[in-house]
């Protein structure tokens, strides 16, 4: 069954929204970060623990914000929020373009155009700074779209911190373009790869906002 944009549940809160997949960090964070407000009125040791508590159940919250997004048209629009970390021609013809996700960003990724997942594929690896080299090799979700421009191929790769990638779709699922797709936990990259013959309209650096920032160029 098609999900569209709205799909995937997530939990409101103040007016916001948190990312599916964050229950299991969150809830045990805020429950924890109640429980010494609510005991801190009684005790001195639980208001010393209330601090710290609270301010991780605050830095959750913001973690995990899953902001609603006016889509932007075009052919390939950015899957995250992030920093262009690299832009680089592979040996078959395609371009990868690689962006960084620091812990301050949202870390729901979108799909870059509307088509099929053709396949969600989860590789197990290791766990170095998604700003090091050698994070191509750490734990990953490759995805593929059968889209208009062809196979479009897209990278999820877990950082240091992040050391669980969550999947929103299967493969056989209709997607449109910016549609929730999957939650990266903690800082993070995500790589996607445009065919040959489709020029980058990025460049190294600059800011990138899932469904929004245009990644190719008429």
């Amino acid at each position: 069954m098609p999900h569209s944009q709205t799909s995937a549940p997530r939990v409101g809160i103040l007016n916001g929204r948190l990312a599916r997949g964050a229950s299991p960090w969150l809830l045990p964070t805020v429950a924890t970060a109640a429980l010494s407000l609510t005991r801190a009125r009684k005790s001195g040791r639980w208001a010393a623990v209330a601090v710290p508590t609270t301010a991780l159940a605050a830095g959750m919250l913001w973690f995990f914000r899953d902001p609603e997004r006016e889509i932007t048209q075009g052919r390939v629009i950015s899957p995250a929020d992030g920093v262009v970390q690299s832009i680089m021609p592979w040996k078959d013809g395609r371009t990868r373009v690689a962006i960084f996700m620091s812990p301050l960003n949202v870390h729901v990724n979108r799909a870059p155009l509307a088509g099929t997942v053709t396949s969600v594929e989860h590789i197990p690896g290791g766990f170095v700074p998604a700003f090091n080299k050698e994070s191509e090799n750490n734990e990953r979700v490759v995805w593929h779209f059968d889209t208009e421009l062809g196979d479009i191929e897209m990278v999820q790769i877990a950082g240091a911190v992040a050391r669980r990638i969550v999947p929103y779709l299967p493969a056989g699922t209709k997607v449109e373009q910016g549609e929730r797709i999957g939650l990266i936990r903690f800082g993070s990259r995500v790589d996607i790869y445009l065919p040959e013959g489709v020029e980058v309209a990025v460049e190294v650096g600059q800011a990138t906002t899932a469904g929004v920032t245009r990644i190719d160029r008429d």
